[in-house]
């Protein structure tokens, strides 16, 4: 059906018994397929069409006069209902429903589809499709990922029970610091998990402002404790971002996190200023990432299988990282350190002042993956 014309057009409009231009000799069917809310087209049993109302004309993008004489394109099979795909003039495409029937007039064989636009059904039913695969997804990660340290929690529970009377108090704090430590990395995961379903949800994000980027990292490695020593900054105070504070902490809380789950420290993370955007630069001294998996670093649930084996984690991460910035028209992506080691990179917009207002460059995308 993408704009089917035909030399016979001229001859298709006259003779007897057809329709001449785009009407019915007969009124009343003339009115009726006019008003109808489908598309409508007949077509005679050479394929050509021989009528088709305004619906049908906004369907196609085409003129009414441009469609009558001109070749259907799609096989018309009566009492059948079947979907096609439209190319309209302009390249864009339409998800079409059929329904085909047949009838006679003034002694010609006619076939009368009715065409119902259905792409934003389908849209929505591939949207469905994909957020229960993902819903799936989740459950079965977040069910495996939390196994581990809840059987772990469970059985530090039940060695300080029941064997607290013979426990050191040395011991007995060995156990309290893993169950606190299983405990962290329970509520790490389930952090995820609420961020990836509020990724997944339209129109929940939150405003963006300006950020000092030296202070968002001091709040994160505030957090790490002893780890802490292990990282070293090199970032202008002045330096902003405009961005959600948040979402800024969940970037840069997974990416420290994946510097010390699968690199070696020292840490280094840098932000400089290039061109009204802020690059962020987290990078470590560990193996670094193989060549074969550096495409799907930043996939939902992707993990390399050394990584799988070495430590616990859901392969949400990254992906966070990604969909949190390219939501702002910036962008997350992986370069190898040149040291050695794994550098993960952020490329967000920078915040120039105190009513908010940023002034942004072309973003030219990340350097590799």
């Amino acid at each position: 059906m993408d704009d089917p014309r035909s030399d016979e057009r001229s001859a298709a409009n006259t003779g007897p018994g057809r329709a001449t231009g785009s009407r019915f000799r007969d009124g009343a069917n003339q009115v009726m397929v006019e008003a109808s809310a489908d598309g409508i087209v007949a077509v005679d049993e050479q394929g050509i069409i021989r009528l088709a109302n305004p619906a049908a004309e906004a369907l196609f993008a085409r003129p009414t006069g441009d469609l009558v004489g001109s070749a259907f394109g799609s096989p018309t099979v009566v009492h059948q209902t079947s979907e096609i795909d439209l190319i309209r003039p302009d390249g864009s495409a339409r998800v079409v429903e059929m329904r085909v029937t047949g009838t006679t007039l003034h002694g010609e064989h006619i076939y009368v589809a009715a065409l119902r636009d259905v792409t934003r059904r389908k849209q929505a039913e591939q949207n469905l499709e994909v957020a229960l695969e993902h819903q799936t997804t989740v459950v079965a990660v977040a069910a495996h990922e939390l196994r581990t340290p809840v059987a772990a929690i469970k059985l530090l529970v039940h060695q300080l029970r029941d064997r607290r009377a013979a426990l050191s108090e040395e011991q007995a704090v060995e156990i309290i610091d893993q169950i606190a430590a299983r405990v962290d990395l329970l509520q790490a995961l389930m952090n995820k998990l609420l961020v990836a379903s509020r990724i997944d949800a339209e129109g929940t994000r939150a405003p963006s402002q300006p950020v000092r980027v030296l202070e968002a990292l001091l709040e994160r490695l505030a957090e790490l404790a002893e780890k802490a020593q292990e990282v070293s900054l090199s970032c202008a105070p002045e330096l902003e971002v405009f961005v959600d504070r948040q979402e800024l902490s969940e970037m840069l809380t997974n990416y420290l996190e994946n510097a010390f789950a699968y690199g070696s420290p020292p840490i280094e993370v840098r932000a400089t200023e290039q061109s009204g955007w802020a690059e962020i630069r987290v990078c470590d001294h560990g193996p670094g990432v193989p060549g074969a998996f550096v495409p799907r670093l930043f996939e939902r649930f992707s993990r390399e299988a050394r990584a799988q084996r070495e430590s616990e984690g859901t392969g949400l991460g990254l992906w966070i990282v990604r969909s949190l910035t390219r939501a702002i028209g910036g962008d997350a992506w992986y370069e190898p350190n040149d040291a050695g080691g794994a550098c993960f990179c952020l490329r967000l917009p920078g915040g120039t002042s105190s009513s908010g207002a940023v002034e942004r460059a072309p973003c030219d995308g990340p350097r590799t993956n």
